[in-house]
């Protein structure tokens, strides 16, 4: 098994699948073997019990992230499983995620996130369905970008903190255009740097 957690300043991250729905020209699982010297290629994907004994106490830390080398949203019943027990435990709990849960799952899945999220990190990266298509190349395609943008919508009813995130790979312009969506969602927008 390699590494299921992994800490990056005051918060600990949870690599829960390397599975994703999309192929990101800049994401670090294409370019990179790891991440801050921490190798996130799972051999298999881990328990939801060996993911709580893996936390330990979460309390000693800022933030618990749903984020590693695939989409944390593939294993939903892990993930509310494992939420679950956390927040009984005191966590603040954050998803980092490509907004295409409800695609995935064939249903909106929003609800069942209310009470144990308390922040939601959805990757916009684009201002439009093509250049998304093109950047991310989804399994979904073009209608991914819509589903994103629902889903963020949805969020926004159950969840305290939601966010569009695009890495700084973009142009101004394009950035601009992703700031004026979030603005239109009435949610968080923030610039990530794109790290090697």
């Amino acid at each position: 098994m390699r590494q299921i957690v992994y800490k990056v300043g005051k918060n600990l991250y949870i690599n829960l699948t390397n599975r994703c729905s999309n192929r990101c020209s800049f994401c670090l699982r294409e370019n990179e073997d790891g991440y801050r010297g921490y190798d996130l290629w799972l051999d298999r994907e881990p328990s939801v019990q060996e993911v709580i004994e893996a936390v330990g106490d979460p309390r000693k830390y800022k933030e618990i992230v749903f984020c590693g080398y695939g989409e944390p949203m593939m294993r939903l019943d892990e993930l509310l499983a494992i939420s679950r027990a956390l927040k009984s435990e005191g966590a603040r709990i954050r998803i980092n995620t490509n907004g295409q849960a409800n695609l995935i799952h064939g249903r909106n899945v929003v609800p069942e996130l209310a009470g144990l999220i308390d922040a939601v990190s959805i990757s916009l990266n684009a201002p439009d369905a093509r250049r998304y298509a093109e950047i991310c190349d989804p399994e979904f395609g073009e209608q991914s970008f819509d589903a994103i943008l629902e889903f963020a919508a949805e969020c926004k009813k159950y969840i305290p903190n939601v966010t569009l995130t695009v890495v700084n790979v973009l142009s101004p312009v394009d950035i601009e255009r992703c700031k004026a969506i979030a603005d239109k969602l009435g949610v968080g927008f923030r610039v990530r740097e794109y790290e090697r």
